[in-house]
């Protein structure tokens, strides 16, 4: 999880962090205001699964294509990466179109769907058949 930017508004970021952790997830999450290239350094050196970037400050046009460029960089292309913050809809399409793997907003406010969005995400990635569900 990393969190670029000028903004210093951690509290999405660290909700998401915690309840993955909770879920079973291992997170590595450094803080906040990291550079495009100190979120993929603990990437690579992590060997994570999946990187997600959370950005309030606007600027995701600008830092997510760095990010998505240095893992490419680095070798490390294939690790999908998820993008939250206060996107319009016009600026997620175009994250998507660069190969962000999903867009989450405040609209998206379902810890447990979007850790489920996560392993799907990370299932796809390698190949692996979605889970069932089954209603309790």
């Amino acid at each position: 999880m990393g969190k670029p930017g000028p903004d210093g508004h951690s509290n999405g970021a660290e909700q998401i962090a915690v309840r993955a952790r909770d879920a079973g997830f291992e997170v590595i999450y450094r803080g906040i205001r990291l550079t495009p290239d100190q979120i993929v350094s603990a990437a690579v050196a992590e060997d994570v699964d999946l990187v997600g970037v959370s950005i309030l400050s606007g600027s995701h046009m600008e830092l997510v294509p760095d990010v998505i460029e240095g893992l490419k960089a680095q070798g490390a292309g294939d690790i999908p990466v998820i993008v939250g913050g206060i996107i319009p809809e016009s600026d997620a399409a175009k994250l998507r179109e660069m190969g962000v793997a999903a867009v989450f907003t405040p609209k998206d406010f379902g810890l447990n769907e979007i850790m489920g969005r996560f392993l799907d995400i990370i299932r796809d990635n390698r190949g692996l058949p979605a889970l069932e569900t089954t209603d309790a």
